[in-house]
């Protein structure tokens, strides 16, 4: 093609024709497989999770699939011992929220100024239409268990499969290893399986400092409130937990629901549940996180918050629970790929 004088020449080959029909074909695969592959990072994930515990009892000399059967038996067994005792109050704890929830925020309305948000958001038709949405997603929640689990886990099948191929890598030793040789190509074999070891224990920490934060952090919650008699203690202490995974805007988010609860009471007792929220950020900040934050390395609060947005827009429960183990093993990525690049500099 001629143009001003200059000619330019697009040759296009056989094999390059075929380079990108492949490329297409394998994301089109992806595409079309990607449920089995959040199924198969899943189980990864779990499997991970639970090595701590399998090597403790191999200290006893208990043989690794005995312990892996022990601690899976006992996660069923806590989890389903857990629902009478902690789901169905907090199930029927935002029933009743959800229920509530306008009067309670109408209660509001005497502290509110006349063209202030909060009463344009009182008087306006959002409240109603969100505590119906709410009545809904609940009623539908509480129909049944195993309904609810297989709907956050993506299916029934998927369940099965999550737990069938978590409990097959664990029973393993070095399952994990063992998969990513058989999936790798020869040539990046050692330094995936070098990637993974570093990532993985990272991880491990990140999530063992996450459950004994959160865990701490509801406990107080849970015994502050329910001193200050606040309706629905125990669903806000398990907000408070649960919310410990967002670093820095997560206690404020689970603070404002108690604070408003506390406010519908009286300008008193809401005062008093904020100072309460106050106090305990300042002690989460300054005992608390120096306790555990050893255990919280190489997961920037940036990154984390990102990549739990990120993981919940892709592939929702999912991808929360992967967001940030990926996050972690891209960082890894990026620090070799810096190492590399400054030692090619000095090498020149």
């Amino acid at each position: 093609m001629k143009d001003g004088g200059q000619s330019l020449e697009l040759n296009i080959n056989s094999a390059t024709i075929i380079r990108v029909a492949l490329w297409l074909v394998f994301f089109w695969v992806l595409y079309v497989i990607h449920k089995l592959i959040l199924v198969v990072l899943i189980s990864v994930v779990i499997a991970s999770a639970i090595e701590p515990a399998v090597r403790w009892f191999g200290r006893f000399r208990v043989p690794r699939t005995p312990a892996v059967l022990i601690v899976y038996l006992l996660a069923f067994i806590l989890l389903f011992s857990l629902i009478p005792l902690f789901f169905i109050p907090v199930f029927g704890d935002l029933v009743q929220i959800s229920t509530t929830l306008p009067e309670r925020l109408s209660a509001l309305q005497s502290l509110a100024l006349p063209d202030s948000f909060l009463s344009s958001l009182i008087h306006s038709d959002y409240l109603a239409n969100l505590s119906t949405n709410l009545q809904s997603v609940f009623a539908g929640l509480s129909s049944g268990f195993l309904q609810t689990v297989t709907a956050i886990f993506g299916g029934f099948f998927s369940f099965v499969m999550i737990v069938v191929i978590s409990f097959y890598l664990a029973v393993q030793n070095d399952g994990i290893g063992n998969f990513l040789r058989l999936v790798t190509p020869t040539r990046y074999e050692r330094y995936i399986i070098n990637l993974w070891h570093r990532s993985e224990k990272k991880i491990g920490l990140w999530m063992q400092g996450q459950l004994l934060l959160g865990l701490l952090v509801g406990v107080i919650v849970y015994l502050g409130l329910t001193i200050l008699r606040i309706d629905y203690a125990l669903t806000l202490a398990l907000m408070a937990a649960i919310f410990e995974l967002i670093p820095v805007f997560g206690p404020i988010l689970a603070a404002v629901p108690a604070v408003l609860i506390g406010f519908a009471g009286g300008p008193a007792l809401g005062l008093t549940v904020a100072g309460f929220y106050i106090i305990m950020q300042q002690f989460e900040n300054h005992l608390l996180y120096p306790l555990v934050v050893k255990k919280i390395v190489g997961v920037p609060s940036i990154v984390a918050i990102l990549s739990l947005v990120i993981g919940a827009q892709l592939a929702g429960f999912l991808g929360i629970i992967l967001a940030v183990p990926v996050a972690t093993i891209l960082m890894e990525l990026l620090g070799d790929f810096e190492q590399r690049k400054k030692l090619a500099t000095e090498n020149v």
